[in-house]
């Protein structure tokens, strides 16, 4: 099968493209390895969305909620499945890409359905594969343990639990916060010496403030975790001491990485630590003529994330103008203060 265009990615901007290029009657082939919108699908249930609803709706198609607040995680992959219906998008979810190669003019692409490997080809090709591809690991004894995870998910599997949160930005927290309440016996390991408000929803800052203050909720600020063990953990201090805690589940909050080896297969040049893409900001193609990267794939692992849904619906016009052969749109006012 060929395309002029390979969209590989299906969240919030891989979808918006495909709407775009849709409307425009530009052939495409989009595929996921996974379901639409799989990053957010790991998220906690009802998890809400820091961006307000407006800044997360994609390809003109208002999201409103009930009660008019945050979008929730099932609101949104509702919001995502009305889109691909309302659009009658086509995509290969559940269908990987695993060969990216270049014959003549042409991408060639290998996927995996099942136990088939499929074959396509396509002129161009947009790298939509996200930031949060997989969890940073602890390289600490036990960090493999069946009670360690490194998604939250229902905080009703730890009533009554000694429950050891390590991490301090907004996933962290709000997992320790819905744990408490959900009856857990809650402590948290952070490595720096307070949180960051800027990294936390505003709704849940003041609270966790009061639980720490009232000895509700115990934080360890400036620590590591040494090792891991069944029942427990111990730490290590700002003095060096060791402090060992009660746990009979850990969840590890520390940050998720993006995966670029497709952007490395199609030869794509990859910069710093987080290994984000090189390319051009007006028409988000990379130093590999007909590659092009949108949505947080463009930073690859943000140590500081500055890139979210909010700030990428740029990439879809940009990209789309540079298809046909038109001028960039303008840039967008930069957002005084993203939400996310």
């Amino acid at each position: 099968m060929t395309a002029d265009v390979a969209i590989i990615g299906a969240g919030p901007i891989g979808i918006e493209l495909a709407v775009a290029l849709k409307k425009e009657g530009i052939s495409y082939l989009h595929f996921d390895a996974r379901q639409i919108g799989y990053t957010i699908s790991w998220f906690a249930p009802q998890t809400r969305f820091f961006s307000s609803n407006e800044r997360i709706a994609i390809a003109g198609i208002p999201l409103f909620t009930p009660d008019q607040t945050k979008c929730t995680r099932e609101e949104y992959l509702a919001y995502l499945r009305a889109i691909v219906q309302q659009f009658d998008l086509k995509v290969n979810t559940y269908e990987p890409v695993i060969n990216i190669a270049r014959d003549g003019k042409e991408f060639l692409l290998t996927t995996r359905r099942g136990d088939r490997e499929l074959k396509y080809r396509a002129g161009k090709l947009v790298l939509a594969t996200g930031g949060t591809e997989r969890p940073r690991k602890l390289d600490v004894p036990g960090a493999d343990l069946p009670q360690v995870s490194h998604y939250f998910q229902d905080p009703h599997q730890y009533f009554q639990q000694d429950l050891l949160v390590v991490g301090g930005r907004n996933s962290a927290v709000e997992a320790a916060l819905r744990c408490h309440h959900a009856g857990a016996r809650v402590m948290m390991s952070y490595r720096k010496p307070q949180f960051n408000a800027a990294s936390i929803k505003y709704w849940l800052w003041p609270e966790m403030n009061g639980l720490i203050q009232s000895g509700k909720l115990r934080a360890h600020f400036s620590s590591t975790v040494k090792k891991i063990s069944p029942g427990g953990a111990v730490l290590i201090g700002a003095d060096g001491r060791e402090i060992e805690v009660a746990a009979d589940f850990v969840l590890l909050l520390i940050g998720y990485e993006a995966d670029m080896s497709l952007a490395k297969m199609a030869g794509v040049e990859l910069k710093d630590a987080g290994q984000s893409p090189v390319f051009d900001e007006v028409t988000m193609q990379t130093n590999v003529p007909g590659v092009y990267v949108a949505g947080t794939a463009v930073a690859g692992t943000q140590s500081k994330y500055q890139v979210f849904i909010e700030n990428c619906h740029v990439h879809t016009e940009r990209i789309l103008a540079s298809l046909m052969g038109k001028a960039p749109p303008s840039a967008p006012a930069p957002l005084e203060r993203p939400e996310s």
